[in-house]
C-alpha cells in the first residue's frame, strides 16, 4: 500500500511504480491508473512526481509536448522536402524529353530539306547533261 509512505521520503515512495509522490502535501498515493494524469484534487501537476523525483508532471508534458511538436514539424518538413524533389526530377525528365522530340523534329527537318537539294542539284546536272549531249 503507497500509504504507508506517507510522510517519508520521495525515493521510498517511488520504489513502488504504482505510487505517486506529491510534494507539496508530502503523500504517497496510489497512481490513477484509469486516468493518463492525476487529478487536481489528488494532488498538483507541478507536485506531482511518478517513476522519479527531479521531474515532475507539469515539467514533463511541457517536455514531451516539445519534443511531440519538433517531431511533427521535422516529419512535415521531410515530407515536402522529398515531394519538392520528386517534383524537380519529374520537371527534369521531362525537360530532357522534350528537348531530345525538338532536336529529333529538327533533324528531320534537316534530313528532308537535305534530300530535297540533292534531288535539285540532280535535275540540274541532268538538264545540264542533256544541253551538252553527254547523256
Amino acid at each position: 500500500d503507497c500509504r504507508q509512505y506517507t510522510n517519508r521520503s520521495c525515493e521510498e515512495c517511488l520504489k513502488n511504480v504504482t505510487c505517486l509522490w506529491c510534494a507539496s502535501s508530502g503523500r504517497c498515493v496510489e497512481y490513477p491508473v484509469r486516468r493518463i494524469l492525476p487529478p487536481a484534487d489528488l494532488c498538483e501537476l507541478r507536485s506531482a512526481r511518478w517513476g522519479v523525483c527531479w521531474v515532475n508532471f507539469e515539467a514533463l508534458i511541457i517536455a514531451m509536448s516539445v519534443v511531440g511538436g519538433t517531431i511533427l514539424i521535422m516529419l512535415g518538413v521531410c515530407c515536402c522536402c522529398c515531394c519538392c524533389k520528386k517534383k524537380s526530377k519529374k520537371q527534369v525528365s521531362e525537360g530532357p524529353d522534350k528537348d531530345d522530340e525538338r532536336a529529333a523534329r529538327e533533324r528531320e527537318k534537316r534530313r528532308v530539306r537535305q534530300e530535297e537539294r540533292r534531288a535539285e542539284m540532280k535535275s540540274r546536272h541532268d538538264e545540264i547533261r542533256r544541253k551538252y549531249g553527254t547523256v
